[in-house]
């Protein structure tokens, strides 16, 4: 067989299967393809390439599973748990609260100590829009700080932008009793806490409540449950911003 032609006409495209399965995004599935890392049937896979049922993908020589359609849970991670599908540290990890499911991981993370609304998925695509910062997705977070009191001058300079190591970072703010409620449009590693760090704050307690339009409620701690569609639509659009 020649190399450098799909093998076939019909069906989906590898990126997106691969997607589906939770292997990594389309981008990221593309760039895979491209360094040749990827196989069906036996054969080298190219861009270009489409699959379908009883075709046999490989990536580094370990089958892809490509289930018929996306499980996406929500969470609400308890302190202690690390977002991770596994931990070399023996720590417990996020997985261990929702079922199984290949191709099942964290969209993002929250730190170890940081509580609240964390999704799991097994939809590549859906995690690119969601962690993406073009993407724009807010995500809130209720925000209990030592010293308790918040004044309206650190509200200022978080919505203005505090100056991080690794840049600029801002949030709109507002204050309530015990510490704040923030919005990001980003995530960066540990950054609402490093933020109020340089404005002279201690974060005791962390819980992001909300990603787009989809709220946390009242879903205990350790609780999770399964999106429908209508839940995932209050995701917001996964349109890029620019």
């Amino acid at each position: 067989m020649l190399t450098g032609l799909s093998c076939r006409v019909t069906g989906d495209r590898l990126q997106k299967v691969m997607a589906r399965a939770g292997i990594a995004s389309r981008r990221k599935a593309e760039e895979l393809i491209a360094a040749g890392r990827v196989t069906v049937n036996g054969r080298v896979a190219v861009l270009g390439d489409r699959v379908g049922a009883g075709d046999d993908v490989r990536l580094d020589g370990r089958p892809v599973a490509t289930p018929k359609g996306h499980v996406t849970y929500m969470l609400n991670k308890p302190a202690g748990y690390v977002s991770t599908a596994s931990d070399e540290r023996g720590r417990p990890t996020v997985m261990e609260l929702v079922p199984s499911s290949p191709g099942l991981h964290p969209v993002g993370r929250l730190d170890l100590e940081s509580e609240g609304l964390l999704l799991l998925t097994t939809d590549g695509d859906l995690t690119l829009s969601l962690t993406h910062p073009r993407y724009g997705h807010e995500k809130e977070y209720r925000v209990w700080t030592a010293p308790e009191y918040v004044p309206d001058e650190v509200v200022a300079k978080l919505a203005a932008g505090v100056d991080l190591e690794d840049g600029p970072a801002a949030a709109s703010a507002r204050r309530v009793p015990g510490g704040a409620v923030l919005v990001l449009r980003e995530g960066r590693k540990r950054q609402v806490r490093r933020m109020f760090a340089a404005l002279g704050f201690e974060v005791d307690r962390l819980v992001r409540t909300r990603i787009g339009s989809l709220e946390l409620g009242d879903l205990p701690p350790g609780g999770h449950r399964r999106l429908g569609a209508e839940d995932l639509e209050r995701l917001g659009a996964t349109e890029p911003l620019v």
